[in-house]
């Protein structure tokens, strides 16, 4: 008789499983329905009308800011974008792998011979670090072209009308009426914030509690570790990698619905029209994305980490 059930139990199991995120992702449409509705409605008040008008929902570059988007940030995006990817995939991995099916130990040789023995550590730990020293090497040559070039002042705030032309730009945003800024020229005020946080808050607490994470954090030290607690380090790392999926989630659904072949002109093929060039570099990037993303296997990774230590199960 309960063989007979079982089937029927598994069923029913696998329905229940389902109708929580079946909740959630309603509630989560209802809730944007009524913003949508919400901001719709506030537009329609004159005082409202009047701060649209006072703030256009982007704030004045100064003058000897340049114009346009050089050739150099169409390929640094794509980098960037190509290693947050990995990261986050990689970090994932970490957290919820229970029992890694390889492991590695880097090599006591050479400059890095040391007195104590090299870390083991998960073959998914390696790659998540590879990464993120990858990551953070383009994120070098990238803040070093931003101000060599002046392209900061884009993403800098350099005055507070940048705060009431966010509030402004996120209403228009949520009404579904698109602010009406040429990115060619200035990014809307929230964007500004958006990038500022990303490149100069989020990437670096990042580096900073991901340091203190990795296995090349000083072992021993006392007064180092009460200084900066492992705990703390947790407490910043999760969430920062939470902060970068919702952005890239969020600015790549923006990207596609204000205007995506101009859009993607701009960031991949430095240029200031509607053409299909920036798109069909955008296509081959996610397809190129997609498969590290297959590749980014133990099978596959191998190969590489023994190149740089042993391999272990």
């Amino acid at each position: 008789m309960s063989l007979l059930t079982k089937p029927k139990e598994q069923s029913q199991g696998g329905r229940k499983r389902w109708v929580g995120p079946a909740l959630w992702a309603a509630a989560a449409v209802v809730a944007l329905a009524a913003v949508v509705l919400l901001a719709r409605w506030a537009r329609e008040l004159e005082p409202i009308q009047d701060f649209l008008l006072q703030y256009p929902g982007h704030s004045e570059l100064p003058a000897n800011a340049p114009v346009g988007i050089p050739a150099w940030l169409g390929w640094q995006h794509f980098l960037n974008a190509f290693f947050l990817v990995l990261i986050i995939r990689s970090g994932w991995q970490v957290r919820t792998t229970a029992r890694p099916k390889a492991y590695w130990t880097r090599k006591n040789t050479g400059l890095l011979k040391t007195k104590a023995k090299p870390a083991k550590i998960s073959l998914e730990l390696w790659f998540h670090l590879s990464m993120d020293v990858l990551w953070l090497l383009n994120g070098a040559v990238f803040v070093v072209l931003l101000f060599a070039t002046g392209a900061w002042m884009r993403i800098v705030p350099t005055s507070w009308d940048i705060v009431p032309n966010a509030l402004s730009a996120g209403l228009q945003y949520a009404s579904l009426s698109w602010p009406v800024e040429n990115g060619w020229v200035n990014y809307n005020a929230l964007q500004v914030l958006a990038y500022f946080a990303v490149v100069f808050i989020a990437a670096p607490l990042a580096a900073i509690s991901g340091a203190r994470m990795s296995p090349a954090w000083p072992k021993g030290n006392a007064a180092l570790d009460k200084a900066y607690p492992m705990e703390v380090a947790r407490k910043i790392h999760f969430p920062v990698m939470l902060f970068f999926t919702g952005f890239v989630i969020m600015h790549v659904a923006l990207v596609l619905c204000t205007g995506a072949l101009a859009n993607l002109n701009h960031m991949f093929a430095a240029r200031q029209d509607a053409g299909w060039l920036g798109f069909g570099i955008f296509a081959a990037s996610v397809v190129v994305m997609v498969g590290a993303c297959f590749l980014a296997r133990p099978v596959f990774l191998r190969p590489i980490a023994g190149t740089m230590g042993k391999i272990s199960k």
